[in-house]
């Protein structure tokens, strides 16, 4: 299972942290990923990480300002967003590759946190 939280209401330029608590896997063995779907779009890959923590991508409206991070040994993933925009409003998820590393495909996707960036 895969249990995203942390969402809320944030003003343009802020900050929020997304957490993912995963459980009845070992966590450590396989790339995470978050993704997100904005109001009338399609799901949207932000960044993925691979299984050991060292090495991560992002997409192109996000890098420089989002940092994804993952503890082990907490079985929990993060999202650090900084310097939101409005257009960072969707729901979020975490979802979790196939393999250790993220060139394997999406298997599971956990339950949405919503992000919404306003003043």
């Amino acid at each position: 299972q895969l249990q995203a939280s942390g969402g809320g209401l944030a003003q343009p330029g802020g900050s929020l942290r997304l957490s993912c608590a995963a459980s009845g896997f070992t966590f450590r063995r396989y790339a995470m990923s978050w993704v997100r779907q904005a109001p009338g779009q399609e799901l949207e890959y932000i960044s993925r990480i691979n299984s050991g923590g060292y090495s991560a991508t992002y997409t192109d409206s996000v890098r420089g300002r989002f940092t994804i991070s993952r503890d082990n040994a907490k079985n929990t993933l993060y999202l650090q967003m900084n310097s939101l925009k409005p257009e960072d409003t969707a729901v979020y998820y975490c979802a979790k590759y196939n393999s250790d590393w993220y060139w394997g495909r999406l298997d599971a996707r956990g339950q949405e946190t919503q992000v919404t960036v306003s003043s």
